[in-house]
């Protein structure tokens, strides 16, 4: 009887949560923990939860119903996402925010030196990435290497299986070993430490994020962009995309309200990496970080709710 109870308590709590997908970086967990708060404040939940995974795994979860809403579609990063929203699989709700940028970065001392820091330029003539081919010893690990070290991009990230095909399309591979990180969070830590230390490195990376907020680092430039299939192929450079929210079809139906208030969350690349830098700096999860950037935002409490969940939210603010 006791083991009946549980689980069926269990299973009612469950109910009363959102399904949040953590596709594995700061901004989608921020952005989760706007919601979420906003969740519990106006609209009756008991708390939320995230399910972590690649990108085509979270977005899989959601067409399958296992995840309820995705903050953080980037869906040009997801070969079938527009296929997917045609043939119905999801309920797209529009645009989170699309002044984002992504590719291959070098720090500003790399190219232009650091007097202050007595650094001397190392690459004076690198702007694109196809330039990185002058520089391999620049980027050497080691310098008994004769290759460069690139920083690609997560395993299991759209992204990096584009910058892949990038690197053997642009003969980078005569040049360069390209070197996956095992996370966001290691990325950004072999980044932030050459950078501190003064030292060249070239990885992958994106905006918005706390350490581009942070650090002066430089988007180097690469081939127009043509057509998806080109870029897909890593052929054209990664253009800003359409950062979307998205909802399992299952949750549009249980939940329209909250869907419509998602369908009005719009944010900018930089409130976010403002927000990602103050948790950084302050040393505070991303629940405190949603209530200080819901203070410091207050306006867009009234742009995304009406004025009794307006005040609803408020309220917890306090």
């Amino acid at each position: 009887m006791f083991v009946i109870i549980f689980i069926l308590t269990g299973c009612s709590g469950n109910e009363n949560k959102i399904v949040f997908a953590d596709a594995g970086w700061d901004s989608i967990q921020f952005h989760n923990a706007v919601a979420g708060y906003i969740a519990v404040e106006a609209f009756g939940y008991s708390d939320y939860e995230e399910v972590r995974g690649s990108t085509p795994i979270t977005h899989e979860g959601l067409l399958q119903g296992e995840i309820d809403v995705h903050m953080e579609e980037w869906s040009d990063n997801i070969p079938s996402y527009f296929e997917d929203k045609e043939a119905g699989l999801f309920v797209d709700l529009g645009i989170n925010f699309d002044d984002n940028y992504q590719g291959l970065y070098v720090p500003r001392y790399v190219i232009e030196g650091d007097s202050e820091r007595g650094i001397e330029p190392l690459a004076p003539d690198l702007k694109t990435v196809e330039d990185l081919k002058k520089y391999p010893h620049v980027f050497a690990e080691n310098k008994n290497s004769e290759l460069g070290r690139i920083y690609g991009a997560i395993p299991g990230w759209e992204a990096d299986q584009i910058l892949y095909r990038k690197y053997e399309a642009y003969g980078l591979d005569e040049y360069y070993e390209y070197f996956r990180p095992g996370s966001d969070a290691a990325l950004s830590m072999v980044l932030a430490d050459a950078y501190l230390e003064g030292e060249p490195i070239v990885g992958y990376y994106w905006e918005p994020t706390w350490l581009l907020g942070k650090y002066d680092f430089v988007l180097l430039e690469d081939r127009p962009y043509t057509n998806r299939e080109d870029f897909q192929n890593g052929l054209t450079k990664m253009p800003p995309m359409e950062i979307r929210v998205a909802v399992s079809n299952d949750f549009n139906e249980k939940d329209p309200e909250f869907c419509e208030f998602l369908s009005k969350y719009q944010t900018t690349s930089e409130m976010i990496s403002e927000a990602l830098a103050y948790a950084q700096d302050n040393k505070v999860d991303f629940k405190a970080t949603a209530k200080w950037f819901l203070n410091k935002y207050n306006h867009l409490i009234d742009e995304w709710l009406d004025a009794e969940k307006a005040e609803m939210v408020r309220g917890g603010l306090k």
